[in-house]
């Protein structure tokens, strides 16, 4: 899912549209202040966000999001909706054989 347009919004929220037409607001708060994401203390670091040429959401070269986990809270679909082969490795994990220790 690549993202085309995005702009941040106030209380760490972000709008954000995917080439496939999707398009949405996420609410990045629960990560304010924590870990890496220690940069939107000040608020104008958070409203530096940008695509990557790979399609990364980031607000400098050391913190980034994947495009992928924003996309899914936007849609509200599940990874093997996306990601038909995951639905595949799933249903054929499940016929694979369990080993078991013998101690």
């Amino acid at each position: 899912m690549k993202p085309i347009s995005l702009k941040p919004l106030k209380d760490y929220r972000l709008w954000v549209r995917y080439a496939d037409g999707v398009e949405g607001i996420v609410d990045l708060s629960e990560f304010a202040g924590r870990g890496v994401f220690e940069i939107w203390n000040d608020y104008g670091n958070f409203e530096k966000v940008r695509i990557e040429p790979d399609g990364a959401i980031a607000w400098n070269e050391d913190v980034e999001m994947c495009p992928d986990a924003i996309y899914l809270k936007i849609s509200g679909k599940t990874p093997e909706e996306i990601f038909p082969k995951l639905r595949e490795l799933n249903q054929n994990a499940g016929n694979q054989p369990v080993l078991r220790n013998s101690d």
